[in-house]
């Protein structure tokens, strides 16, 4: 059985797109992807306030989508979901993804829905962790799916409630209805269960992790935005998120949802046996820590403490909604503009990464990698030196 490979490159912002594509073909997704089946396009919006390390970036988009098309993978679709402290409408326009569906012309779809997308009961032929548990009345994904491949776009950070976020738990809005708070006393076995489904149901499966900002502290959402100017990409989704712990600072297989999917052979969570292609980033020691926030320290006493026995109560009744508002309210209200705020001025004034979020541009070409139909967007005027070919 061929080993597992991640690839991962260095970037600087005048590079991106080329280096996206680089990443890409180092990482093999012409041969991963099958060529005839529509290809989703699952970006990572956490939140949707602008917050660089966060969310998937515009840059990691539109090198993903000219990289695809200029592949030959021309039937592309974006495909949103929305969660309890997210607007997908909100988060796609103010990370400047929206302009990029529209130049690009891919069709953008939303899981919540019904005009867009069905649900339908599905029957897992692996054997589940814990989805069965939870939803004893039914396994229920958008039959959409279905057939179709899948590239994840998430970005390098840390998770208060799994240590890291990557390209495993992409898959968590995108597969799960609007119920899928109850999974999270067992979290790390619903990602293990879902990278099963989707290996059933995706005949093509990849992703591009943006390293360029990585997220230090309790993420996915309230953390510190870290300069690391990188990019990787795979086809094994165990492997992509076990090198990107381990270039965080953790211990891959020390992470429950790592570990478990490497024991049932979903792909591999020891790094010492990924093959690692592109460039050498053997001096990058990160150190990141999680730590917590208000919002963590609540969620953790209902869902893994012993108040866990009584969260039916809060999250399976009327009361949930309290629980959203309350969260809504204290990334939005309180933590954005007491402190989130002034971390991303902070960072799109001192990084190259965050001026060039501040002044990002289409690629003028982009046209060319679109429908004949889809009308060629004007490129802003450049700034800062960035140049965008």
């Amino acid at each position: 059985m061929p080993r597992s490979r991640v690839a991962i490159v260095r970037s600087r912002p005048n590079d991106i797109l080329a280096d996206v594509q680089r990443v890409m073909s180092l990482g093999g997704y012409a041969e991963t992807l099958k060529p005839d089946a529509t290809t989703i396009l699952k970006d990572n919006i956490s939140w949707h306030m602008p917050y660089l390390s966060a969310n998937t970036t515009p840059w990691q988009l539109e090198g993903v989508t000219r990289t695809l098309r200029a592949g030959g993978f021309t039937d592309l679709v974006a495909v949103h979901n929305n969660t309890v402290v997210t607007d997908p409408y909100k988060g796609e326009k103010l990370n400047k993804l929206a302009p990029l569906y529209k130049a690009y012309c891919v069709p953008e779809l939303y899981n919540f829905l019904p005009e867009d997308i069905q649900w339908i009961r599905y029957e897992p032929k692996a054997e589940m962790l814990a989805l069965n548990k939870v939803y004893p009345d039914g396994i229920y994904i958008p039959e959409y799916f279905i057939g179709k491949n899948i590239v994840h776009l998430p970005t390098v950070k840390c998770h208060i409630y799994t240590t890291t976020t990557g390209a495993m738990k992409n898959a968590f809005g995108g597969l799960l209805n609007t119920r899928r708070h109850y999974t999270h006393t067992w979290i790390h076995e619903t990602l293990v269960d879902l990278l099963a489904i989707q290996q059933e149901i995706h005949p093509g499966l990849f992703a591009v992790m943006d390293g360029t900002l990585a997220g230090n502290g309790p993420g996915p959402r309230t953390m510190e935005p870290v300069p690391v100017d990188v990019m990787l990409a795979g086809a094994d989704q165990v492997a992509i998120d076990a090198v990107a712990a381990k270039l965080m600072g953790f211990d891959p297989l020390s992470i429950p949802y790592i570990r478990m999917a490497h024991e049932r052979g979903l792909g591999c969570g020891d790094v010492r046996e990924i093959d690692l292609v592109g460039d050498d980033v053997s001096d990058l020691d990160l150190h990141f820590h999680v730590g917590h926030n208000f919002a963590s320290r609540f969620g953790h006493g209902l869902w893994f403490g012993p108040a866990k026995a009584i969260q039916k109560l809060f999250f399976h009744t009327p009361l949930v909604y309290l629980f959203i508002w309350a969260s809504a309210i204290y990334h939005d209200s309180i933590w954005w503009p007491m402190k989130g705020k002034a971390i991303q001025e902070r960072t799109r004034r001192e990084t190259v990464w965050g001026r060039l979020f501040d002044h990002y541009e289409i690629a003028s070409d982009a046209a060319a990698f679109g429908p004949d139909e889809c009308k060629r967007l004007e490129a802003r005027p450049n700034t800062e030196g960035f140049i965008r070919d």
